[in-house]
């Protein structure tokens, strides 16, 4: 029963993931120039170590399209990049991420398209205080994301030391 819901639930999720990304990449013409130059590839992401108690995490396959955003499909073809990410521990990768930290991450492939691709990674961020604006208006957007700086902060101090005594886990942050 939990298997159906995931397949179900994990292209719906992937949807949404593509369009956030769709959406921070738009917002940045040089991001989009980059990636039109590998219109037609793909990227694979797999969460290698993913829980076996957890419902199976599918790997996200991304065409990169003429425009120069990103289009999930269903199946790779051909050679894609391949990015695997350690997820076996996924709460601490999760608040990790939350936190500025990056998870461990392995890739694999072409290596003028993972050169572009950890551009995006390295210089796009996502401006979730103009996005608040047209919604609640610059004050109240503003507000929240001086709270959200605050709590971010608090997040990245607990999160380095959870990592500073569990086993495996990384001090740095």
């Amino acid at each position: 029963m939990l298997q159906d819901w995931s397949n179900l639930l994990a292209p719906a999720v992937q949807d949404r993931i593509c369009l956030m990304l769709n959406h921070v990449i738009s917002r940045e013409s040089v991001a989009m120039d980059r990636l039109r130059l590998f219109a037609g590839r793909q990227v694979l992401v797999h969460l290698r170590g993913w829980p076996a108690l957890l419902p199976p995490a599918p790997d996200l396959v991304l065409a990169i399209t003429p425009a120069g955003l990103f289009e999930r499909v269903d199946q790779a073809q051909g050679e894609p990049l391949r990015i695997e990410i350690d997820a076996s521990n996924p709460a601490l990768m999760a608040l990790s991420t939350l936190s500025g930290q990056r998870p461990e991450v392995n890739v694999s492939g072409d290596v003028a398209l993972a050169g572009a691709i950890n551009w995006l990674i390295e210089n796009l961020r996502w401006d979730i205080e103009d996005d608040l604006a047209a919604l609640v208006g610059p004050m109240a957007a503003h507000q929240l994301a001086r709270w959200s700086r605050t709590a971010g902060a608090a997040l990245a101090a607990l999160v380095k030391s959870a990592a500073a005594v569990m086993p495996g886990g990384r001090a740095s942050a």
